[in-house]
């Protein structure tokens, strides 16, 4: 396609790990691509440069030639765009610059514990990517915010303090062993005023000296990049471009990233990964362009423009191209390529009439895994996001990835269907690539006509000059066949075909979240297919998500290199703020009379605004070019959930808050009335931009163009003969009817039956699905229907859209709650339920929660329609929290339950559970330690109607809050109200998705296999227990003790023919005058857990998981105690002891830290609860991982930056406690050290366990050490509190909590 050039070739380049592809413009203006292998030694050493060198050989308007092992003569190169896997690649498998971390002391492990969660709750290793840095250096400097010290404080009292500390502080503050720091008292210092505004206090400043040794020790080391990055830094920087200075002086280090520079935003823990990611991958990205360079003459960077994609979706120059900027690199030039492409009005084939864009959802499938995004007019950011274990804080592509590709391997396993994450990868690759490979999704592809040999290029097995091995593929899958009773009864085609199925129905899974849990209808969208595999599953994806629209671009192969064609210039400029923009009124809304950041947001917008277009200019833009687009980034007072929201041209006097509370509404479903709105960030992006496509032209209608040939392809009915197409054979205004096959010079399209493509005008296909449509409702209500027999592909199918539905329940509660607890720490779980209560799916949120909801259903069942009672009715959602009555955990887990009505009759339930941060009781956060009965942890609640016939019962449960006789109801009503809202919400959210999946399958059907699943889940629960019988007998035994010497003792009997066994709690300590105690509801989650940790594969979590249990707990005793005794240490401590328990007796590892470790602060003013991490204990194959949670617990922890922004503390010290975990043949976790001082009089609480009692070590190892509470008071003397302590800290003491070690595995001499 010619548009007129300018006499020099343009080319954009996107380097991936298998394949380079090149989009270039010649000369002339005509625009052409091609592909080549990004690694292919013996014929040249830089893939790009190949395909330049190529392109110039090839169509040099003078005749040169350009031949190759020569330097690429530059002089009619007008631009290089490139967009690369480098950093990517170097960042998933570890092989980026050795680096150091410079940090402040203190916080040495601080990315190491990152927010303490594991990524797997059921993966008893906890394994984690490594950290990125080799070494760490301590920096003896500190800051602190000053508002929290100073309020309430005269003017003289603060000068006072700002006197620097005696010699005599110094030296009673140095003869404490709990001394940190040099600095002495806190808030003693000069009050600075930083970046933000806010006053700071630097307390100790690095010694230059003392910098000097420590990084000369790094040098010796052979460390040549450093990252450096300080509390607080975002608002008072100085601290390290003072190390930042030292270093470059030293003349020993190639790379110095700087965390205030990379991305000046709060948060030290993400900050810190993005300035480590900047400082590891930068180097690698110079050392690439030290070698694409050398490939060409000198002049190329004089005379060529080269730029690279950032993950954002904009170009920057070669020069500043940092790691942390390149992750999306690859992945972002494909969004750009289908939002020019694809996001554009639609032409009525009959009239000719535009219609407005369809939003697009982006669908690239690659060899590993596949990506989606979204695209409705403005490309979709994220500001935090987290890839290969690292959180990079720098504006990306909101790009949603999901381990299933072309090369996802296939398994039959416990009677499902699994596809990946396992990847055979690029080498040895699948079974057809004839390396010895591994059978993956591509081999189910050529075995059923969709991939066909003789239409890819001989590039295969050992010599890479074989076409690709059908007969192979079909004979790995005979093997399969012939192994696996889950394939019984099927043919090869059938087996491979129900491969698709579920491998489609889990990339469609990240689809369904990307849309529906934002607020958005999936099926309003068209989905654009791209990259090699994608449009070999595109069209039976879009009719299983109801999207009536595909587009498959002619460049559909190569769209990342076309997009960075078309690409803008981007430059992004922030700084950090602490800004009140609007003021809540009374009665609702805001003030618009007042607008207190107006002077220095204008400053501050237009000084960002002048830097960015001041380095376009730079770059060579013209000045007129340059737009410039204004963001401020914005959140309701006392939340985290900040939104980046751009100048809009409203007239309002507030356009800012009105654009906020439009979008907060939106993503959130409620507004916050009551509470200001303030800035966290200034932000501008200066954009340049690039080439907009014409929408297309109407072309003539040409009916269905002449076969390229005939083949044979399985769909749904089976084998099918179908025509096959050349797509340069097509000219705008053919038609094809599906099924057919089409094919790109890059790619195979296959058009499924029903489905009609239109060549539009610029030759790009135009894709109508056709929708499948059954009688949903006869088939629901048709009893004659034949009954259902079980079969493993639906089976997988249906376990993914049952787990995908209850963790969107859990998406629209983070995103609807109002509280840290539930919005933040994610202390929640969603499920779903049959009609008589027994769990279907429990999406993996808290593990305490899992199979405890399913009690508390029956019980509200059993109870409203017990003799006199209203029963249920629809429109009815009940709420519980009575741990030993309904069925709860502790009361501050608050359940809401609805149940789900069709044709007047309850089909199903669905619950959700949170962790409220206030139900009233005798101390603040209702977590007393020292609580023994009930009523004094705050409101119990056995059945009440939350919601009466559609109407919330606000006046009602009001009541039960707050009114609680002799003892405090809640603190904070509000929240409360508030997060039951957001619980009914989810509940709701997972009604809509239930009746759209009864609608598309039926009744009959979905409940067959809500069953089916459940027996499933049975099964592999059965064979472990068989298996374990096998191994090791059939009788288990264990015991441990509580600190108060309570034993917890356990008996496994097995059968080992059917697999049932029954666990005996006899002989565990009857229930303590405490709050200990564990309702058994706690128990069975605990079992739970284990036994879907112990299966040790990815089985559905239900109720089948217990069907083979049969439970005995005495009554009275911890685990099974009466209805008015203390639990509320039994869900966070006993809970955690129950599973130490039942894996000794498993012989499956070591005890962990046997604790969550609960602390809770504050005064009538606020209220702050957090659970801390300890060490995990090690296995017969691992080492225990340190500064974790486990078990029964994952709930993140405070950034310390924002917990010191938010509350009146001072986090001395976050790190791990060395030496804590067990030592044997595998050591066991440290646990952690947090010492945390307060900033004005704060009541502080610890609900503990583990500090009398080691957690045990296994087959010789040695048992972890246990952990302590301290208090160090004002002069120095240190006290321990013991493991259950709540009182008033007064400013100057601290409280330190060390927590427990995991225990040992092995002996250390094996």
């Amino acid at each position: 396609m010619s548009t007129g050039g300018d006499g020099k070739f343009h080319f954009a380049v996107d380097r991936g790990g298998t394949f380079t592809d090149l989009h270039y413009t010649l000369p002339d203006g005509s625009e052409n691509v091609s592909k080549l292998l990004s690694v292919d030694p013996s014929n040249y050493d830089d893939a790009p440069t190949e395909g330049i060198r190529r392109i110039l050989n090839e169509y040099d308007p003078t005749g040169k030639k350009h031949p190759r092992g020569e330097v690429v003569d530059t002089s009619l190169i007008g631009s290089i765009r490139m967009g690369t896997t480098v950093a990517t690649n170097a960042l998933l498998e570890r092989e980026g610059e050795r680096m150091g971390l410079v940090i402040t002391k203190g916080f040495k492990d601080l990315l190491h514990i990152n927010n303490q969660t594991r990524s797997d709750i059921f993966d008893l290793t906890c394994k984690a990517p490594k950290v990125l840095y080799e070494e760490v250096v301590e920096v003896d400097e500190r800051v602190m915010l000053a508002e929290f010290f100073d309020e309430g404080k005269s003017q003289a009292t603060i000068e006072l303090l700002e006197t620097q500390p005696s010699a005599e502080d110094e030296q009673q503050n140095a003869s404490s062993r709990y001394c940190t720091s040099s600095w002495s008292k806190t808030g003693v210092g000069k009050r600075i005023k930083g970046v933000t505004g806010e006053q700071v206090i630097p307390l100790c400043s690095p010694d230059p000296d003392a910098i000097r040794r420590s990084l000369q020790s790094l040098a010796d080391k052979g460390i040549k990049s450093l990252a450096i990055v300080f509390l607080h830094s975002y608002v008072y920087p100085e601290h390290e471009i003072l190390v930042g200075d030292i270093a470059k002086s030293m003349n020993c280090f190639t790379e110095i990233s700087l965390s205030h520079e990379v991305m000046s935003m709060v948060k030290v823990v993400p900050r810190g990964h993005t300035v480590s990611a900047a400082a590891y991958l930068t180097p690698k990205i110079t050392e690439y362009l030290a070698s694409f360079t050398k490939g060409f003459d000198s002049e190329l960077m004089s005379n060529v423009r080269l730029d690279f994609m950032k993950s954002d979706g904009g170009l920057t120059p070669v020069n500043d191209f940092g790691g942390h900027q390149a992750i999306l690199s690859g992945p972002a030039g494909g969004v750009v390529g289908y939002a020019k492409t694809s996001y554009r009005p639609s032409l009525d084939k009959d009239e000719s009439k535009s219609t407005k864009p369809l939003p697009v959802i982006g669908f690239d499938m690659g060899g590993t895994s596949t990506d989606v995004s979204r695209y409705d007019g403005s490309l979709e950011l994220v500001f935090e996001t987290t890839t290969a274990g690292v959180s990079i804080q720098a504006p990306q592509l909101d790009i949603h990835t999901v381990a299933a590709g072309g090369g996802s391997r296939l398994f039959l396993q416990n009677g499902l269907f699994v596809v990946g994450p396992e990847s055979a990868k690029a080498h040895p690759g699948p079974i057809c690539y004839r390396k010895n490979g591994y059978l993956a999704v591509t081999d189910a592809n050529v075995v059923l006509g969709r991939v066909i040999p003789d239409y890819f290029p001989n590039i295969f097995g050992p010599n890479e000059d074989e076409p690709l091995d059908l007969a192979g593929a079909r004979e790995a899958f005979e093997k399969l066949k012939m192994e696996s009773t889950e394939a019984e009864g099927r043919s090869v085609e059938e087996l491979a075909y129900g491969f698709i199925q579920v491998a489609n129905e889990a990339m469609c899974r990240p689809i369904r979240n990307l849309t529906q849990m934002r607020g958005f209808d999936i099926t309003s969208h068209a989905l654009a297919c791209f990259g090699g595999a994608g449009p070999q599953h595109a069209c039976a994806m879009a009719r299983a998500l109801g999207i009536k629209k595909v587009y498959v671009h002619r460049y559909g192969g190569v769209l990342s290199a076309y997009g960075l064609s078309m690409a803008d210039a981007v430059v992004e400029e922030q700084e950090p703020a602490k800004e009140v923009y609007a003021v809540a009124k009374s009665g609702g809304g805001f003030d618009e009379s007042i607008d207190p950041s107006a002077s220095t947001r204008e400053e501050r917008l237009q000084y960002l605004a002048k830097k960015a277009r001041l380095s376009l200019t730079k770059q060579g833009y013209s000045e007129n070019s340059v737009v410039i687009e204004k963001y401020l980034n914005m959140r309701y007072q006392g939340t985290d959930n900040a939104i980046m929201i751009k100048e809009s041209n409203s007239a309002s006097a507030l356009p800012y808050a009105e654009k906020f509370v439009e979008q907060y509404h939106r993503e959130f479903g409620f507004e916050l009335d009551g509470r200001d709105i303030l800035i966290d960030d200034f932000r501008v992006r200066g954009v340049v931009p690039g080439k907009t496509l014409q929408p297309p032209a109407a072309t003539p209608q040409l009916g269905s163009p002449t076969p390229a040939g005939k083949t044979k392809a399985y769909f749904e009915n089976g084998w099918e003969h179908v025509s096959t197409y050349n797509m340069e054979d097509l000219k705008p205004g053919h038609e094809i009817q599906g099924p057919a096959i089409i094919f790109q010079s890059i790619s195979t399209i296959v058009l499924e039956i029903g489905c009609v493509a239109a060549v539009t005008s610029d030759g790009d296909l135009d894709i109508d699905v056709a929708q499948l449509h059954s009688d949903a409702a006869s088939f629901a209500n048709d009893e004659r229907e034949a009954e259902i027999i079980e079969d493993p592909v639906q089976l997988s199918i249906f376990a993914h859209r049952f787990m995908g539905i209850a963790e969107q329940m859990g998406r629209t509660l983070a995103r609807t709650a109002i509280s840290v607890n539930i919005k933040e720490r994610l202390d929640f779980s969603c499920a779903l339920f049959t009609s008589d209560g027994g769990l279907v799916a429990n999406a993996p949120h808290i593990p305490v929660h899992l199979g405890a909801m399913q009690s508390a259903v029956r019980f509200q069942v059993e109870y409203w329609n017990g003799e006199g009672r209203e029963g249920i009715k629809e429109g009815d959602v009940f709420v519980s929290n009575h741990p030993q009555l309904a069925g709860g955990s502790h009361l501050p887990d608050i359940t809401v339950i609805t149940p789900i009505f069709h044709e007047g009759k309850i089909i199903f339930f669905v619950a959700s559970r949170g962790h409220h941060s206030d139900i009233g009781g005798v101390s603040p956060g209702s977590m007393p330690p020292h609580s023994v009965n009930l009523k004094d942890e705050g409101a119990r609640i056995v059945a009440f109607k939350l919601v009466k016939d559609g109407k919330f019962q606000e006046d009602g449960i009001t009541e039960i809050l707050v009114n609680q006789g002799d003892v405090p109801g809640t603190r904070n009503l509000k929240d409360n109200i508030s997060d039951l809202r957001a619980q009914v919400a989810a509940n709701n959210s997972g009604i809509r998705l239930l009746h759209q999946l009864v609608h598309e399958n039926g009744l009959k059907k979905v409940e067959a296999y809500m069953h089916f699943i459940q027996h499933n889940a049975e099964m592999a629960v059965r064979n472990m227990l068989k298996d374990f019988a096998s191994a090791h007998g059939t009788r288990a035994h264990s015991i441990d003790y509580m600190d108060d010497g309570t034993p917890i003792e356990l008996t496994i009997e097995i059968d080992p023919m059917t697999g049932s066994a029954c666990f005996d709690f006899e002989g565990t300590g009857p229930q303590i005058l405490g709050n200990l105690n564990a309702p058994p509801a706690v128990t069975y989650s605990a079992v739970i857990y284990s036994l879907r940790s112990l299966v040790g594969q990815d089985i559905p979590l239900n109720q089948g998981c217990l069907t083979p249990i049969e439970f005995k707990i005495p009554a009275y005793s911890l685990l099974n105690p009466s209805d008015d005794v203390g639990v509320v240490g039994g869900n966070v401590l006993t809970s955690q002891r129950v599973v130490d328990v039942v894996l000794k007796a498993f012989k499956a590892c070591a005890a962990s830290q046997g604790c969550m470790n609960n602390l809770t602060f504050g005064d009538d003013r606020f209220g702050y609860y957090e659970t801390i991490a300890g060490g995990s204990g090690a296995g017969p194959t691992w080492e225990g991982r340190s500064g974790v949670h486990t078990h029964c617990t994952n709930t993140r922890i405070t950034d310390p930056e924002i917990l010191e922004r938010r509350y009146p503390v001072l986090l001395r010290r976050f790190g791990l406690r060395k030496g804590s975990g067990g030592n044997g043949k595998h050591n066991g976790g440290d646990g952690v050290i947090r010492e945390i001082e307060p900033l004005r009089p704060l009541v502080m609480s610890i609900l503990s366990e583990r500090r009398t009692l080691q957690p045990y070590g296994l087959n010789g190892g040695e048992p972890g050490m246990t952990g302590r509470n301290l208090l160090v008071k004002k002069d120095g003397v240190v006290l321990n509190i013991g493991a259950k302590r709540s009182g008033s800290l007064s400013v100057g003491e601290r409280l330190v909590i060390e927590t427990p070690g995991g225990g040992g595995y092995g002996k250390a001499t094996d």
